[in-house]
């Protein structure tokens, strides 16, 4: 850590996530910007306000490419660091300008908001399977895990036939993806999840190479065969790596989140179940109030710039708290830690913003969309089986969930 300021405050960011909110409000009270020790004493920064984190998402003097991190560069973060996976990746998130730019082209041909519409019957016949099958998924004690047995196979399966990968090689893709976004890990799990991610999709760019078919990976290689400037390996691979991971690991939280609040809420769900609230609006609030991103890595300022009052100097990495400033009252209103979908939307932050607003934003919405909808109205009558204070948190910084939803169908 740079010694430029020593009087913001620090918090040491929890690996467990047992207090999300809680850990996001108490660092708002503390200032526009506080100092943050992640996992392995690195330390970086973070700002806790909506206003600073549209500001920074957008700030032309701050990059996303992590070898602008003074940390990496000076070998205080190598590639056993618990969180490098989230960091030291090569692909359109973490690139800038004209990079960005190149990276991000062959997607935008491909991903389209057209393309998604197509998904719409598939994304129905897949919720409307699970839902068939649902209560043979009952324990002994007749709750069903809604986020193993609707919200994770939703988007998984979405994801993966969209972008090509066989349907054997499903399970072991889940395992990396949430060794990545779990920061508990072991340096050693670290290591080995990196080689074996790379391994998986570095055989589905060949296999596809061999079986092109109608789905994405296919479609990259077909249109990076023909860019004068093309993706190298590495980036395609990751590339690939952004398409899976965004595309299931967050629509699965929102999922998650989403029913967690109508069965905590029971007038909000009411509301919506008579026909007083459309879905879009439910979803438009879960993301506001309980985003399924929380703590998004990273920016490193390309010269020292003023955030709030505060200096952060170059190449120290700036933390954006999405799920946290969804609740901050300045942008929000007095209310805004009350969950409620009668409320006039507002601009939220949980696709991020910027040139890096996240390009699956509307698959995000059109499938948690169809999956409370169909859930809600095929089980009218459904209740948590537990206290809602005993669901455990995903032990993550980076996704803000329940690690279970045990549920009763009703």
């Amino acid at each position: 850590m740079s010694d430029v300021d020593t009087t913001t405050p620090v918090v040491r960011l929890d690996p467990e996530a047992a207090d999300h909110h809680g850990e996001a409000e108490r660092m708002r009270q503390l200032g526009p910007v506080v100092r943050v020790v992640l996992p392995g004493e690195v330390t970086a920064w973070a700002v806790t306000t909506h206003e600073l984190v549209a500001e920074l998402v957008a700030h032309p003097a701050v990059s996303k490419d992590w070898r602008n991190w003074t940390a990496i560069q000076r070998g205080e973060v190598t590639d056993e660091w618990p969180l490098i996976g989230m960091i030291k990746v090569t692909n359109m998130v973490t690139s800038d300008g004209a990079n960005h730019q190149r990276l991000r082209r062959p997607l935008t041909r491909t991903f389209t908001r057209g393309r998604v519409e197509e998904l719409r019957p598939r994304i129905t016949a897949i919720v409307s399977e699970l839902l068939d099958g649902l209560g043979d998924q009952a324990g002994p004690d007749g709750a069903v895990d809604l986020r193993q047995h609707y919200a994770y196979p939703i988007p998984m399966a979405v994801i993966c036939e969209l972008v090509g990968v066989p349907e054997p090689w499903r399970a072991h893709l889940r395992t990396l993806v949430d060794s990545i976004f779990r920061t508990n890990t072991t340096s050693e799990e670290v290591v080995r999840t990196q080689r074996e991610r790379h391994e998986l999709l570095a055989n589905l760019v060949e296999l596809r190479r061999r079986e092109p078919g109608e789905d994405l990976t296919s479609a990259l290689i077909a249109i990076n065969d023909s860019e004068p400037e093309r993706l190298t390996d590495e980036e395609l691979v990751d590339t690939l790596w952004l398409l899976l991971t965004a595309g299931h690991e967050t629509t699965l939280s929102l999922i998650t989140n989403g029913v967690r609040a109508l069965l905590t809420h029971p007038e909000q769900r009411k509301a919506v179940l008579d026909g007083d609230h459309d879905w879009a609006a439910v979803v438009e609030e879960v993301l506001r109030w309980d985003a399924p991103i929380g703590n998004f890595p990273a920016r490193y300022p390309l010269t020292d710039i003023t955030l709030g009052g505060v200096t952060i100097p170059r190449g120290e990495a700036i933390l954006a708290p999405y799920s946290g400033v969804g609740r901050d009252v300045a942008q929000h209103g007095a209310d805004a830690t009350a969950f409620d979908v009668t409320r006039e939307p507002t601009r939220h932050l949980a696709f991020g913003g910027g040139p890096h607003f996240c390009l699956g934003a509307h698959l995000a919405r059109l499938e948690a969309t169809t999956a409370l909808h169909a859930l809600f109205d095929r089980y009218p009558q459904l209740e948590l089986a537990c206290d809602p204070a005993d669901l455990a948190p995903v032990p993550s910084l980076f996704s803000n969930s329940a690690a279970t939803l045990p549920v009763r169908l009703g």
